[in-house]
């Protein structure tokens, strides 16, 4: 004899009856949404920890990185990039990197 779960789930297969399960049947779990981050009861964003800066590295560079809280980025002074911090995980990723020096050299350049 089959379960009443699998009959429902065979019946509705074959075009009996629709599918409707019980609430609160066991194993069954419910999607939460998550607020999206640039909604207002998103909150700000999760903290950078920055005991991490004593062990986390350029992947480039293997030199130490410097926090800046105003922009939420890991600066690398020598090469001159800043990898951003998403939801408090830095992206680490190369590509992903933003180059600060030539920001820099063009803010020089512009009068003021």
């Amino acid at each position: 004899m089959l379960s009443s779960a699998v009959q429902r789930t065979v019946s509705a297969l074959v075009g009996r009856q629709p599918l409707a399960w019980p609430v609160g049947t066991k194993g069954v779990h419910t999607a939460v949404s998550r607020p999206k981050a640039d909604s207002p009861e998103s909150g700000p964003p999760p903290a950078f920890d920055a005991a991490l800066l004593d062990f986390l590295v350029c992947p480039l560079s293997k030199k130490s990185l410097r926090y800046e809280m105003s922009t939420n980025e890991l600066i690398n002074e020598e090469l001159g990039i800043a990898y951003p911090i998403i939801d408090g995980i830095p992206n680490m990723i190369p590509q992903a990197a933003r180059m600060i020096r030539q920001n820099k050299q063009q803010e020089e350049k512009e009068p003021k």
